[in-house]
């Protein structure tokens, strides 16, 4: 019987065939089974991780009656472990800095508002070492977990802060903000963050990293708790209603799959649906940067017209990284020297580049400081709101290899060096989640205009939420096929009007082209060119992607598209373009060139 069976399966590949699918099916089910044990581990962390040390600082009596409640009665917060509080020692996320250091004399003026107001302090929470990071991750007291995406890092340096709120351990927390250290918490963990204009709060009491960029920010879960929080740190009072203008930096929301399709579309319909709001314009934030921000020009690379936009928004976080590098060194460089702290690797290199680093002319960081802030001034004026993503999609896993952490952070401090470079003030406001991931917007609004714009998310949230949730519901309409011989007529006219830089008209042709004949790669690909001279990156990788799905051999696909990829500053994928376009075509300086670029740039 046995040998019967085996000579059976032996001469019935068909049989081997099912019993491979079906260890292949029990391989996926145990897989995943392993993924929901280690997220269920990951949730069931105490307090997710969040906190350093629990403890109670208690408000101030209530007013007795017929007073009213004090303002914040019965919200509880946390704070991040950089701010002082008297008889504690303050660790800064880095065991040997708490070693060091005695305990507080003082309790930093922001908490004592706060405790004052009625709330209830309940702790410290998780930072990157010394403040020097922005994705969470401390190797000392555990990285937080992320309650809305635990596998994903939760975003920093406050990630203890953000992770509290987005876990309902608190009503709000405190944080601070550098370089994105607020905002891009606030957006990972899916929770409103406020990073105040540079100077609104007092920083006393509270650790430096680098005195030109810090502000103190707090999240939330709810736009009214935020707006609360925000009035009695800034000591806020009633001021009439003004008319609003949204201003949408097209280019940036280029660098967001998520965002980018339909966020015009609801900020036009939220504005129609309320008072007091203008339509809203449209900008391309980087090229208005590189038009009104002189002494940048000494930080940008060459490059083309077109990316000059994009070079110059690399260009400002270059000199946000080197601004903060300075001041870092000048306020630690004494005590790293001599105590020699263990780091974490994640921040072990950054600190010694700091450390190391001798800028040839502080100076003129701090002119496109004062440029960057004029100039954004003179677009916002008093009542423009400008709209971006906060960070690119998607955020990384915990514990992820350098190169992506790496080219998460380049990704995220050109999106955050506008509001840090400028001082102005700015929200992350979360949408909900796409691909079950938060998803969110900022909002920035000019230096000083904190109650403005604390008054515009309030004001508008309720309504840019049911229009977010209309606008996902919505179905793009099906494009027919049509005559071979008039698509090919249009993408003539199309490559006419691309060698007259005619770009916008190229694009319309070759899209017409494609309404006739979806099939041909060739269209695709040369609309992604005029994508590109227009500095529609998202599009052109959409559109080389697609001619690629079509011919495997377009290199002019491959070389657009590591264009595009490079553009949006996703250096692996542009990378692995340029190889691709270099092992079809050995002899193209282009891949050649783009590729041994990539390299430099991720090393």
């Amino acid at each position: 019987m046995a040998d019967s069976l085996k000579t059976s399966l032996s001469n019935n590949p068909k049989v081997w065939i099912l019993i491979g699918i079906g260890v292949a099916g029990i391989a996926v089910v145990v897989s995943r089974e392993r993924s929901r044990r280690r997220e269920k581990k990951l949730l069931e962390r105490e307090d997710f991780g969040a906190f350093v040390e629990r403890f109670e600082l208690l408000p101030f009596p209530q007013p007795p009656p017929p007073a009213a409640p004090l303002s914040l009665y019965a919200l509880s917060f946390a704070v991040k472990d950089i701010f002082e509080i008297k008889g504690r020692v303050t660790g800064f996320g880095n065991p040997d800095w708490k070693r060091t250091h005695g305990e507080g004399e003082k309790t930093a003026v922001v908490i004592d508002h706060l405790l004052k107001k009625g709330a209830t302090c309940v702790g410290s929470t998780v930072l990157d070492e010394l403040s020097f990071g922005i994705t969470g991750e401390n190797v000392h007291y555990g990285t937080p977990t992320n309650p809305s995406t635990p596998h994903h890092i939760p975003g920093g340096s406050s990630s203890g802060s953000a992770v509290a709120v987005a876990a309902q351990l608190v009503d709000f927390a405190l944080g601070t903000d550098t370089i994105g250290c607020i905002r891009i918490p606030a957006s990972l963990c899916g929770v409103f963050g406020f990073r105040p204009s540079h100077g609104a709060i007092s920083i006393d009491g509270v650790l430096p990293n680098s005195q030109s960029l810090d502000t103190i920010g707090w999240f939330a879960r709810d736009p009214s708790v935020l707006h609360r929080v925000g009035h009695v740190l800034l000591q806020l009072k009633a001021e009439p209603k003004r008319p609003r203008r949204f201003v949408v930096a097209d280019d940036l929301f280029e660098l967001s799959k998520a965002l980018k399709p339909k966020t015009s579309y609801f900020v036009k319909k939220m504005t129609e649906t309320l008072s007091g709001y203008q339509s809203p314009k449209h900008v391309n934030i980087g090229q208005f940067i590189a038009s009104n921000v002189a002494s940048l020009k000494a930080f940008c690379e060459e490059s083309s017209t077109v990316q000059s936009g994009v070079g110059a928004l690399k260009a400002l976080s270059s000199v946000m990284v080197l601004l903060n590098r300075y001041e870092f060194k000048t306020n630690h460089g004494e005590w790293i020297t001599s105590v020699k702290p263990k780091f974490g690797d994640n921040i072990s290199g950054r600190v010694r580049t700091a450390i190391k680093s001798v800028p040839e002319d502080v100076k003129v960081l701090y002119k496109v400081r004062t440029e960057l802030r004029s100039a954004l001034q003179n677009l916002l004026k008093e009542d423009g709101v400008l709209v971006l993503p906060t960070i690119v999609d998607p955020p990384i896993k915990r514990n992820s290899r350098k190169c992506q952490s790496a080219e998460f952070y380049d990704q995220a401090l050109v999106l955050s060096c506008i509001s840090s470079m400028s001082g102005c003030c700015q929200v992350t406001v979360p949408l909900g989640e796409n691909d079950d991931l938060p998803t969110s917007i900022s909002f920035i609004a000019f230096h000083g205009a904190d109650k403005f714009l604390l008054d515009t998310v309030l004001d508008c949230y309720s309504t840019l939420k049911e229009q977010v949730r209309l606008a996902s519901e919505s179905m793009p309409l099906p494009v027919a096929n049509g005559d071979l011989n008039a698509s090919e007529l249009l993408k003539e006219k199309g490559n006419a009007a691309y060698k007259g830089k005619q770009w916008n008209k190229a694009v319309n042709y070759y899209t017409d082209a494609i309404k006739l004949n979806e099939t041909n790669g060739t269209y695709y690909s040369n609309r992604a060119a005029a994508h590109l001279e227009l500095g529609g990156f998202q599009q052109a990788e959409e559109d080389c992607t697609k001619a690629i799905s079509l011919s495997k051999k377009n290199v002019k696909a491959y070389l657009r598209r590591g264009a595009a990829r490079e553009a949006l500053l996703r250096y692996k994928e542009a990378a692995e373009d340029y190889k691709y376009a270099h092992v079809l075509e050995p002899h193209s300086k282009a891949a050649s060139l783009g590729e041994k670029r990539l390299r430099k740039l991720m090393s």
